[in-house]
């Protein structure tokens, strides 16, 4: 007797009977047609699609024009500082000559001047004649 699948009461079949089930077999095939998409719904794909391109375009002009600004603003920066360091540099290089101003009218002789030595000249204006002869408004006024 056969064992099927846990079950010792089946019946078992005939020879005959297997082989007049194996000798032809059915088939079937299932037939899909792919029907295309509507003209509206390819128009709405196509819209959707160019307005995703634009978006991206708007978004991508907008970065590069704030990477500009950035750039622009970087190198700004760095103009600054080396002008800082220049202005420091030059601000020693004043304090220096204003030292050696004083240093070198000591030498060729010159002195300091006192409370009462100060000169006081009045400040003019002054114009050349054609004749070559300076006239002045306050001297004629003498």
């Amino acid at each position: 007797m056969a064992y099927t699948r846990g079950n010792l009461a089946v019946k078992e079949k005939a020879s005959q009977e297997r082989v007049t089930q194996q000798r032809y077999k059915e088939t079937t095939k299932v037939v899909t047609r792919r029907t295309g998409l509507p003209a509206r719904e390819k128009f709405l794909y196509l819209i959707t699609l160019v307005a995703v391109i634009l978006v991206g375009g708007v978004m991508m002009s907008r970065y590069a024009h704030i990477y500009d600004l950035n750039k622009q603003a970087q190198t700004t920066l760095s103009d600054v500082r080396e002008a800082e360091r220049t202005i420091a540099d030059l601000q020693v290089e004043k304090e220096k000559l204003n030292n050696l101003v004083i240093e070198n009218a000591r030498k060729l002789g010159y002195v300091e001047a006192s409370g009462k030595d100060v000169i006081f000249v009045p400040r003019s204006t002054s114009t050349t004649n054609s004749t070559g002869t300076e006239s002045s408004s306050d001297t004629a006024n003498k």
